[in-house]
């Protein structure tokens, strides 16, 4: 089986090739606008294309694989651009559509938990969607237009709403890359938000299996949360990340604001996950 990645070099792309190449009878095809590096997997191909840039033949491009996990997405981690749904939107239809045109059959996009809006508790795939900004209106909206598509040209389309993940290579910026630089760095403190807030948290590394494990095993269609399943603290998540290294470096809590585009308490129902994975 061959299955190309677009976004192939990004924080979930590297993980998603690792998961890929350790699978028996699985060919990887990894789709980037970034040369290769030390990102790319030892006898993995990779094809260098921008979505941008369009050739008029991407599916014969990255090699006609049997399925595509798409995970390429710009403009991150600004939520709130408008640049979304003016630019990423219609950049992320027309490649897919084209790949379609072109004979692609089975697809896997990564959407958001932020396409549920700002409803609290237990978020389960048949709830309404209703996203309240920029990012999770454009992913809402890009599977909805796929859907379409799905049905005119027989796609076998899965959607996987993805989480908070953690983990190596995540963006400088992020929470977990943050904690590690200040214990690096001997920091006394860590500064963060109250921590207070519920979500639902997965290691990258699980996130990617579970990707490669509904491409390869779990056709479409489906829309199905990757997640825990658990309603974990930001602080306990933190707190346990200090547990695990030793660190005597304490929380500074209260030092930032909580983010106003999400509720205090949300997170996610893995059981149809669960269900596909076991069906596989």
């Amino acid at each position: 089986m061959r299955i190309a990645v677009t976004g192939a070099s990004g924080f979930i792309g590297r993980h998603v090739l690792q998961a890929l190449v350790s699978r028996k009878g699985v060919e990887a095809i990894a789709v980037s606008r970034t040369a290769p590096g030390d990102w790319l997997p030892l006898g993995v191909r990779q094809v260098a294309l921008d979505m941008a840039a369009l050739p008029t033949d991407p599916f014969d491009v990255i090699g006609r694989p049997d399925a595509v996990i798409h995970l390429a997405w710009g403009g991150l981690p600004n939520y709130m651009s408008r640049g979304h749904y003016e630019v990423q939107l219609p950049l992320q239809y027309r490649f897919l559509q084209r790949l379609v045109d072109g004979g692609l059959s089975s697809l896997i996009c990564t959407g958001t938990c932020l396409e549920y809006g700002m409803r609290s508790g237990e978020l389960q795939e048949f709830l309404p969607t209703d996203p309240r900004n920029p990012y999770g209106f454009a992913k809402d909206a890009l599977r909805r237009q796929l859907e379409f598509l799905a049905v005119e040209r027989g796609l076998r389309l899965g959607w996987a709403r993805l989480f908070y993940m953690y983990g190596d290579g995540q963006a400088a910026g992020s929470l977990y890359s943050q904690f590690l630089a200040a214990g690096a760095a001997g920091a006394s403190e860590f500064p963060m938000s109250g921590g207070e807030q519920l979500r639902d948290f997965l290691h990258v590394a699980e996130v990617a299996r579970s990707l490669v494990a509904l491409a390869c095993d779990a056709p479409g269609p489906w829309v199905v949360n990757v997640c825990s399943g658990r309603p974990t603290s930001v602080r306990r998540l933190v707190e346990g990340w200090l547990e695990e290294r030793g660190w005597s470096m304490k929380l500074a809590l209260g030092r930032y604001p909580y983010p106003n585009y999400e509720p205090m308490a949300f997170w996610g129902s893995n059981a149809r996950l669960t269900q596909l994975l076991g069906r596989a």
